[in-house]
């Protein structure tokens, strides 16, 4: 039975508050393996294999991040001086191996391979961290399994020769700087399934976000399947008891730029932004000006503020390319899906939606004209609008 919650149902969250309260849809459905019948869901089999992957991962991530500090050795440094820990490595063997033991033949697209465990002397506390939460009992469970696991995802894992394919992404953490710094800021385990270029679910899992329950649950699983919406429900409690309903999800309903809450990336500054022309930007809901607009302090890593704009907590995510720097596609795929099936927009700067085959051999990068544009939908034409009377300026 569904129920319809149009109140504000995450109005005691620790996030600013719009400067005008926004009314919200909620529909529920009790708790179940998928808040919708399978035979509605093409790929339900797939969907509840991720769920239960990143669930697992979630747990792992929360163990490890306990005991991060009594252990330095857990936290090293990759080549371009981002910080990568055990979490990283053991998510991504252990999404790798619940995947593979369902679905052996669709391929994985992830951030990590083994090469920094072996280097760092990390594989026996990897290895360790991946048996105590895989299905796969522990006596079957190697050094060189889990460590074939993580290359499973790895760059030179699988070529897809310019074809069309179908192929899981996965982002093991999302915003390991924010999983170092603390319980209040947010990070993500995002994973997508592609089918012929076209993502059809996705699972995002973020251990910490916060919740107004104080039921011993902690955090957030997020889904969305092709066609079926996008839904939530609290991760498992400290009993490892699966708690609450599903919570259908959409983003907010602001249609005036000026009263939207933005996100934007922690490396960028709104002054570098095109909408900077328009509006000064404020971190303080209350007396915002008619040219400023609400700028809401996230977290590390892009899908958490894909997470936010699909659970309305913010209307806007921007982000602008740098020459410099490339974007993953693991940074974006699973947040494309969640905030579509929740009623946004996910485009370049140009408009054009996010191609995942460009990178036509590896499907490791996205090129998005100028950035990416995440919004409730409502918003993303003026946003455009913006942007391309500004660009000749920037």
């Amino acid at each position: 039975m569904y129920i319809l919650d149009t109140g504000a149902r995450f109005s005691a969250v620790r996030f600013s508050p719009s400067p005008t309260p926004l009314r919200r849809r909620y529909f529920i459905v009790r708790a179940t393996n998928l808040p919708f019948p399978k035979h509605q869901a093409k790929y339900h089999k797939e969907l509840e294999v991720a769920i239960d992957a990143v669930d697992r991962a979630c747990r792992l991530c929360v163990d490890v991040k306990r005991s991060l500090f009594s252990s330095k050795e857990k936290i090293v440094e990759k080549n371009d001086q981002t910080p990568v820990t055990i979490a990283d490595f053991g998510v991504q063997a252990l999404v790798s191996l619940e995947l593979s033991k369902v679905f052996p033949s669709i391929p994985l697209v992830a951030e990590e391979d083994s090469h920094f465990v072996r280097a760092n002397n990390l594989v026996s506390s990897v290895v360790s961290e991946v048996k105590s939460k895989a299905s796969i009992g522990d006596n079957e469970l190697s050094d060189a399994d889990v460590l074939e696991a993580i290359d499973r995802g790895g760059k030179d894992a699988y070529a897809f020769c310019n074809k069309p394919a179908t192929y899981w992404v996965l982002d093991p953490i999302d915003g390991t700087r924010g999983f170092l710094k603390g319980d209040d800021a947010l990070y993500v385990i995002g994973l997508a399934l592609v089918v012929d270029n076209e993502i059809v679910l996705g699972v995002m899992g973020c251990p910490n976000w916060p919740e107004e329950i104080s039921d011993g649950t902690t955090g957030t699983l997020m889904l969305s399947h092709i066609g079926r919406g996008t839904w939530t429900k609290r991760l498992q409690n400290v009993s490892g008891k699966v708690t609450g309903d599903w919570t259908r999800c959409f983003v907010d309903a602001c249609v005036l730029v000026n009263k939207a809450r933005f996100c934007i990336q922690e490396s960028q500054t709104w002054e570098s932004l095109p909408l900077s022309g328009f509006f000064d930007a404020s971190i303080v809901s209350e007396d915002l000006q008619h040219k400023e607009i609400l700028l809401l302090p996230t977290c590390c890593g892009s899908l958490c503020k894909y997470l936010m704009v699909a659970s309305g907590r913010a209307s806007v995510f921007l982000l602008r390319a740098k020459t410099q720097r490339t974007i993953k596609s693991w940074d974006h795929a699973v947040g494309i899906i969640c905030v579509h099936e929740a009623g946004g927009k996910v485009t370049d700067w140009e408009g054009d939606e996010i191609n995942l085959e460009e990178d036509q051999s590896e499907r490791r990068l996205i090129f998005p004209a100028g950035g990416v544009v995440v919004s409730n939908g409502s918003l993303h034409n003026q946003i455009l609008e913006m942007i391309s009377s500004a660009s000749p300026t920037l």
